[in-house]
């Protein structure tokens, strides 16, 4: 009997690419820590509408490709710096805003990378690659007593699978830095502490969109929408302060520390929200809670709507 593929020898790797949907010569590819992965292939369907006096389809053929999935993490520092830059489309600014301190603000520039997984554990070892991938979404989720967790959501241009490694290439070792966790950081909500969080979810959206020609069933670089970012901010309900916000449309800003066990820290500031939504719904003779969806707008001060800081223990 055959032997079948497990996730416990999965891996995966990385290389930034110089030009999309090309893989660098004789590459160093960098380790990806994951918890799960989806990236696939799909095709769009091309049925015939052919008439035939039997009922029958004559004719069925394979479309356009589509190559995308998401990649599930466990956020940890400096592990997914090269993916946190794509995703925003900034760049890490060094020793800003004081030394020792690098910070990133969302931007305009445009990454893609070549990602393979490997299969280690099948009779043949299998190598899929990923080429001309680019991230299109990034969520966040903070619970209590947790690990923080995220997705990055991708989107390529080519898929292949091979038995061999690419000629010349080599691995580098992932990082060991452990991961984040809920109950070491802090939450700030417009400027002032607030310690009855429950959850903070985040996503930042690209809007990235395939765009198909005649003669190619591959996509050219996809186009690219509007930096999108939102959340939902979950407290226990003691006081209408965060409602009044959303019955008011009064913006405010979201600022939440992660902090590892080594003591290194990302500052996730969103510096000008407006809530969408909330209310106080009772369920039951227990606590009850607020769920507060937000948008996070362009701030001028800021000249971003999302910042990250990474500081070092």
């Amino acid at each position: 009997m055959g032997i079948t593929a497990t996730g416990a020898r999965h891996s995966m790797s990385y290389i930034a690419e110089s030009t999309y949907g090309t893989t660098p010569a004789t590459p160093t590819l960098a380790d990806i820590r994951h918890t799960s992965c989806n990236l696939g292939l799909t095709k769009s369907a091309l049925e015939s509408a052919e008439i035939r006096a039997d009922r029958q389809i004559a004719h069925y053929r394979h479309g356009n490709k589509s190559v995308a999935g998401d990649i599930g993490i466990e956020l940890s520092y400096t592990t997914f710096d090269d993916f946190l830059e794509a995703t925003l489309g900034g760049t890490w600014a060094a020793d800003t805003p004081s030394v020792g301190i690098d910070q990133l603000q969302a931007g305009t520039t445009r990454r893609s990378f070549t990602v393979e997984r490997r299969f280690q554990n099948l009779a043949t070892p299998e190598y899929h690659r990923y080429t001309g991938l680019e991230f299109n979404t990034f969520n966040l989720s903070v619970a209590p007593d947790a690990i923080i967790t995220g997705t990055f959501g991708c989107i390529a241009q080519d898929y292949a699978i091979s038995t061999t490694a690419i000629s010349g290439s080599s691995y580098g070792a992932a990082t060991t830095t452990e991961p984040f966790d809920s109950f070491s950081g802090t939450i700030t909500e417009g400027g002032s502490a607030i310690a009855t969080v429950t959850s903070v979810e985040m996503t930042l959206e690209n809007g990235l969109s395939p765009l198909f020609t005649v003669g190619s069933a591959l996509t050219d670089r996809p186009s690219i929408g509007k930096s999108r970012v939102t959340g939902t901010l979950g407290v226990y309900f003691q006081s209408k302060a965060l409602l009044d916000k959303f019955i008011n449309e009064t913006a405010s800003s979201l600022v939440f520390v992660l902090q590892d066990p080594a003591g290194n820290t990302y500052d996730f500031t969103f510096p000008n929200i407006k809530y969408n939504g909330g209310q106080p719904d009772v369920s039951g003779e227990g606590e009850v809670s607020l769920s507060l969806p937000f948008v996070a707008l362009y701030d001028s001060t800021e000249g971003s709507n999302i910042t990250i800081e990474r500081n070092p223990v």
